[in-house]
């Protein structure tokens, strides 16, 4: 039997209204009763109950009135129906109406009390549902995944379906979309939440280092090693690694990679025995690494491996909707991280922003809103997110009011990026800078 329930009986007749009342009690459950429908919606915003039993025919109204009525007012408030025999179709107009039940008269006390357990376990199911996904929406808020637009929506939804298996995930996305985030996100939903999330930019280890990094070493394995290293994904053992950039790994290590994805063992750099480890694989690429395959830069075999579930997340123009919610929720985080009051933005000033293309995605309206609420120099905003000066043909054309360098130099970085997808090598290429020069920009720009 079902935990006891607040039922309201509503049934004209006294001596039935009587009748269910004591059965309903004599199954342990809390009974109020009403014998009109107005008697029933004072008794309901009196007293709120679990559950309300009605008979279809309550005098001057129905069942049929108080049901609309309380899935108007109450819709997750239970509702059976109770009609006389040979009206089915009371019954039928009542569950379209959205009842959760129905009896035909005359009905057993067995009858009754099983409609009842049903109507509440149905309850108590959507009650779950509803918790379960308030506590997604937490979980999102906290990694930072805001959106309502489609595309985040789909996103949201393949997070929710794989956060509860050790499913590998290759994350893409142009820089700046949220890939970690997501990844923190499907580790948090997981059941390795309270072990360790372990995160590396693989583009940023040294090639002579890699090896290393990923699977450790013992101590002399090469020049330096003077202790034993533990690498990052015997770090993440009993949780989850991790690997951003994943594009830009070596070779060598791409096939080491391989071999801990199909038999879940590494070797440290330097030992003779294999160690197996628990550890779940999330990937992020900016890069298209079906094409890398294609040129020979990456691994067939570990790009299938890595692509068991693909999520791709989406830059901001295809979520333009969900700007003002994001600087919304940057405002109240920042402000609350230091400790301020979050501002006000001017109608003009978030007008534009809403306007602005934000090359540099989530992150580049992050760190913009990160620097307003530390600031609090709405100018420089504005001034931040203006359209900058264009090239033209035959040399560049400069306004006669003079140019923001600073402003330029950082459209012509977001262009050259946009252009080519996040590729950081050919924009370099593009403007003529080095590798090296152009990063150092990017990260002067905030637009890594």
């Amino acid at each position: 039997m079902a935990d006891a329930l607040k039922i309201l009986v509503v049934e004209d007749e006294p001596g039935q209204r009587e009748l269910i009342v004591a059965m309903l009690a004599e199954a342990g459950h809390s009974l109020s009763a009403a014998g009109s429908v107005e008697e029933a919606i004072v008794a309901i915003k009196a007293d709120m109950p679990d559950l309300v039993f009605s008979d279809w025919k309550l005098g001057q109204l129905s069942g049929m009135d108080l049901l609309n009525y309380v899935k108007r007012e109450h819709p997750d408030l239970g509702f059976i129906i109770a009609t006389a025999y040979g009206t089915i179709s009371h019954a039928v107009d009542a569950v379209q109406a959205g009842a959760d039940d129905y009896l035909t008269k005359p009905y057993q006390r067995q009858t009754l009390l099983l409609a009842i357990n049903k109507v509440a376990r149905a309850q108590a199911l959507k009650r779950q549902n509803r918790e379960l996904s308030s506590a997604l929406s937490e979980q999102r808020a906290l990694v930072g995944l805001v959106g309502k637009a489609p595309c985040m929506q789909q996103v949201f939804e393949r997070l929710r379906r794989i956060s509860a298996t050790d499913a590998t995930v290759l994350i893409g996305g142009e820089s700046g979309t949220g890939k970690e985030l997501a990844a923190r996100a499907l580790h948090q939903l997981s059941a390795r939440q309270h072990g360790p999330f372990v995160a590396i930019n693989c583009g940023a280890i040294p090639e002579s280092l890699a090896e290393a990094e990923l699977f450790g070493a013992e101590k002399g394995a090469f020049t330096g090693a003077n202790s034993l290293k533990l690498g990052k994904l015997e770090a993440a053992n009993g949780g989850t690694v991790f690997l951003d950039e994943i594009g830009e790994l070596p070779l060598l290590q791409q096939t080491k990679l391989l071999r801990f994805l199909q038999e879940g063992v590494i070797t440290r750099l330097g030992a003779q025995q294999e160690m197996t480890l628990d550890v779940r694989v999330i990937a992020a690429t900016h890069r298209n690494l079906q094409q890398e395959v294609a040129e020979g830069r990456f691994r067939e075999d570990l790009f299938y491996r890595l692509n068991v579930v693909p999520i791709r997340m989406p830059p901001l123009r295809e979520r333009r909707e969900d700007i003002g919610r994001l600087i919304e929720h940057f405002l109240k985080l920042h402000a609350r991280q230091y400790g301020f009051d979050a501002p006000v933005l001017d109608k003009s000033t978030l007008k534009q922003l809403l306007d602005y293309a934000w090359p540099g995605n989530v992150r580049e309206l992050s760190n913009r809103i990160e620097r307003f609420v530390l600031l609090g120099d709405e100018e420089e905003l504005r001034a931040e997110t203006r359209p900058g000066a264009v090239a033209v043909k035959g040399g560049m054309q400069l306004p006669e009011e003079g140019l923001d360098w600073d402003a330029f130099e950082r459209q012509c970085l977001a262009q050259a990026m946009a252009r080519f997808e996040g590729n950081r090598t050919k924009a370099a290429k593009w403007l003529g800078m080095s590798y090296k020069a152009f990063l150092y920009r990017l990260e002067k720009h905030a637009l890594v």
